[in-house]
């Protein structure tokens, strides 16, 4: 009779035990931080979808205003550097890499808003089919990059929260302690000054 009610104790206490970490915030870092690497997966993903559009734009921006010979060259060599900055789920705890990355794209989407721009001096390319479809899958990507760029701030929010606070930050502190909070993507310089528009 004693050993059944031992064996009943030591049930109910892992029982209790398993029920109290996983109340206590065990779990939340570990999942907290694989849902931050997946919204950065998305991120890159739109990222890369943008990329593989531009070698098709700048084609036919080319057959229409070869002449733009700069415009064109600054988005090909944008796009190259921005295809060479890659971060990975373990960088991004640096916040220098996350600039860079950053910069690099910032870069690309000046580049392409200059060439967008210089449709407006030819009327043919502005009215052609492949060039539109372009332009508005190119349009739809960068409303895919916003959002998944939200996505991930609020990941890493609700990750770096985790890590600074009650009961989670017993966890941080002890089980998980190399555990860094995540870089956010920032405002671009100058991004706090409206464009300038001249008619």
């Amino acid at each position: 009779m004693t050993t059944q009610v031992a064996r009943i104790r030591t049930a109910f206490a892992v029982i209790l035990l398993g029920l109290t970490l996983s109340a206590c915030g065990y779990n939340t870092i570990p999942t907290l931080e694989e849902q931050a690497k997946a919204k950065w997966s998305d991120v890159q993903n739109n990222y890369q979808r943008r990329a593989d559009l531009i070698p098709n734009l700048v084609a036919t921006v080319q057959g229409y205003a070869n002449q733009e010979k700069d415009v064109l060259t600054s988005v090909t060599e944008a796009r190259a550097k921005a295809t060479q900055i890659t971060i990975s789920a373990d960088d991004l705890s640096d916040p220098a890499k996350i600039k860079a990355f950053q910069d690099a794209q910032s870069q690309l989407s000046g580049a392409l808003g200059r060439l967008l721009a210089v449709s407006e001096n030819y009327p043919d390319l502005k009215s052609n089919q492949n060039f539109l479809a372009l332009q508005s899958q190119l349009e739809g990507t960068e409303n895919r990059i916003t959002v998944a760029r939200r996505d991930y701030i609020e990941a890493v929010r609700a990750f770096n929260t985790a890590l600074r606070t009650f009961p989670t930050v017993l966890w941080a502190n002890t089980v998980f302690r190399g555990t860094k909070p995540m870089a956010e993507f920032t405002a671009n310089d100058g991004a706090e000054t409206p464009p300038t528009v001249k008619f």
